[in-house]
């Protein structure tokens, strides 16, 4: 199940990732993809912002140490994924632990992991329209995903 939306500001972006994290739960899988400059970042700003309670502002992509966590009621375990050669190196840097477990794993750069990823997934591909506007896919594989997705679409539509 997909939905496709349109961001105009980087404030639209991190406020999708927010209702996103809302509905989250523990377990979930949300990769993200886009080229550079799409507003990954700005989505997971929101999204970890809603689930973890804290500061968007606290929430940057942690592109040299591959993790960063947001401990909580939920947990979240940021990855940026771009810095990775080689899947071995997932190995090393706790992505499998975090994966699987009862957090909210948060995967930057998922194409990276493709391969490591569970078939069931909430996915959020982001990509250039124009200089100022991005476009946000969302897709959700499996039940769990595609309730989340469910319960965020009258939310999102209901702002446009």
């Amino acid at each position: 199940m997909e939905l496709t939306i349109f961001s105009d500001s980087p404030q639209k972006t991190i406020r999708c990732g927010s209702i996103i994290g809302r509905v989250a739960v523990p377990g979930s899988v949300i990769g993200l993809t886009g080229e550079l400059g799409t507003g990954k970042t700005c989505f997971i700003k929101g999204l970890v912002a809603a689930i973890a309670g804290v500061s968007e502002q606290d929430v940057a992509s942690p592109t040299f140490t591959f993790l960063q966590e947001f401990p909580g009621s939920i947990p979240v375990y940021h990855f940026d994924l771009y810095r990775i050669k080689e899947p071995a190196e997932l190995d090393d840097v706790g992505f499998y632990e975090c994966l699987y477990g009862t957090g909210v794993t948060v995967i930057e750069w998922a194409e990276r992991a493709a391969g490591a990823l569970p078939a069931e997934r909430f996915m959020i591909y982001l990509a250039h329209v124009d200089e100022c506007r991005r476009r946000i896919t969302l897709s959700a594989s499996g039940e769990r995903y595609i309730t989340m997705l469910q319960r965020v679409i009258p939310v999102i539509e209901g702002g446009k």
